[in-house]
């Protein structure tokens, strides 16, 4: 299967799906952050090294297989609609920030921009279907869980590309080696 999703790039999506959702699911099981719902989204270590090491369809297959079943097996469907709302969008700002300011601005600030966004998104997602206004109050929380899941987040991303050799990201994300620069 050649083309743009090799065999390869299949099962490390996979692999990165299914970490995600492990990731979550273990997750899932502590009480919130402060705020109702508010968790620091580890999963999304696996969605952003699916950005950084292929693009954004890709790290999109990522967030939306973790969504999808993260929901189910959490069994809250209604869950799907803030997760993946919040998914998305907060993919499409690492993208426009990855390919557009970086390396200006680092993997940490795309991660904190992103969870911010994500968490905003998720609330005012809550506040339109619910009518719940009130919810609004949280946003400084979220925004302040936001910096610090994100920081997180973007240290362990910012760490695995660091510490793991290059020639096993290409190994992985190309079947030939390619200057790691290159892809952008």
């Amino acid at each position: 299967m050649n083309g743009r999703f090799p065999a390869k790039k299949i099962a490390v999506l996979a692999l990165f799906s299914a970490l995600g959702l492990i990731v979550f699911i273990i997750e899932n099981q502590f009480p919130p952050l402060f705020v109702p719902g508010a968790k620091m989204g580890l999963a999304n270590i696996f969605s952003l090294s699916a950005l950084i090491l292929y693009g954004p369809v890709e790290a999109f297959i990522v967030v939306a297989a973790r969504t999808v079943l993260g929901s189910l097996f959490a069994g809250n469907i209604s869950m799907l609609m803030y997760s993946f709302t919040g998914g998305v969008i907060s993919l499409a700002l690492s993208a426009i920030l990855m390919y557009t300011a970086y390396p200006k601005v680092s993997v940490m600030a795309v991660s904190i921009a992103a969870a911010v966004l994500h968490n905003i998104v998720q609330n005012a997602v809550y506040v339109l279907i619910t009518g719940t206004t009130l919810m609004f109050s949280y946003m400084p929380y979220l925004a302040l869980i936001g910096i610090l899941s994100g920081a997180i987040v973007g240290a362990i991303v910012t760490i695995i590309f660091k510490k793991v050799p290059e020639s096993i990201f290409m190994r992985l994300a190309y079947d030939k080696p390619k200057n790691f620069d290159e892809k952008k």
